[in-house]
């Protein structure tokens, strides 16, 4: 019997320099716990003098998670934060009522050709909190649970007896876990619903293999063990399961559909605040019927 509850498949988008692998939401599932969103990108070199520009776009009743393993990104938003992103720290915008940001790779970067490897992740906000007030934080001060020849960062949420100090707004596990040749730790049963993507290497829960990318989400209320012979990167994600559904359109996520409605006609009459420092440009309402993100 698998221990696997479902294998999600993430559909990729070539984006010239770097590939973004989308695997939430899909068809078959919408969210594990409050994430509604995953998205992976890289490894990836861009060319010399160029970067990544995602231009000024809004968000409502969400929280954005940017995670990288490699590279730097310069987050701006309607708040006047500016934050430069790099390995080992979380970013963590809270939209609430709504925000606009941008990201875009640093100049300083760019003249080498910057690096880009990472996670982007979009949690929903729970009932009664979609239209708290927008906020902003960059933790750098994350546990690190090393364990002969596995070392994990809790991100988010608690595990393996830690607790990082990044806000959460419903119960929320996020972590990322590099393995050793011959590494293993254990996955507790510490939340409604988990899921884990192998990122790089081999990796297999309970002699179960991980394929690359796919995120597997584990049958709830049982221990499991993840191990790899060789080496591996995997990230591991979930919390308490959402009673009440939650809608997604573009940048929108919310628990009702005229609430998205709103923010469309706010967006496309230009009622959310600007960015300080990056008020030239911007990602205009697209047409048709997107579900996800739209990247330059």
């Amino acid at each position: 019997m698998s221990l696997f509850e479902q294998t999600l498949t993430p559909v990729t988008h070539d984006l010239g320099q770097f590939e973004v692998r989308r695997v939430l939401p899909a068809r078959k599932r919408t969210m594990v716990g409050p994430f509604i969103f995953v998205d992976q990108f890289g490894p990836a070199q861009l060319d010399l003098g160029t970067g990544m520009d995602v231009r000024p776009h809004p968000h409502i009743n969400l929280a954005t998670v940017t995670w990288l393993f490699e590279g730097a990104i310069d987050h701006r938003d309607s708040l006047g934060t500016f934050s430069t992103i790099r390995p080992g720290q979380v970013n963590l915008m809270t939209a609430g009522r709504g925000i606009v940001h941008s990201e875009r790779s640093p100049e300083s970067e760019r003249k080498n050709g910057p690096r880009l490897f990472g996670m982007q992740t979009w949690l929903a906000l729970p009932d009664g909190r979609e239209e708290i007030d927008p906020t902003f934080e960059a933790v750098t001060d994350l546990p690190i649970i090393e364990d002969g020849r596995a070392r994990a960062i809790v991100i988010m949420g608690e595990l393996w007896g830690e607790r990082a100090p990044t806000t959460t707004y419903a119960d929320t596990i996020y972590a990322e876990i590099l393995l050793e040749a011959g590494g293993a730790i254990p996955l507790e049963e510490d939340a409604d619903e988990r899921a884990v993507m192998l990122v790089a290497g081999e990796a297999s829960v309970d002699g179960h293999d991980l394929n690359q990318y796919e995120l597997a989400i584990l049958q709830p209320g049982r221990d499991m063990t993840l191990e790899s012979a060789t080496g591996a990167r995997v990230m591991l994600l979930g919390g308490e399961a959402f009673e009440t559904r939650r809608h997604a359109w573009w940048n929108f996520v919310s628990s009702r559909r005229e609430r998205i409605e709103q923010a469309k006609a706010d967006w496309r009459e230009g009622r959310f605040p600007k960015v300080p420092g990056d008020e030239e440009e911007y990602i205009p309402l697209p047409d048709g019927e997107p579900n996800t993100v739209t990247y330059p």
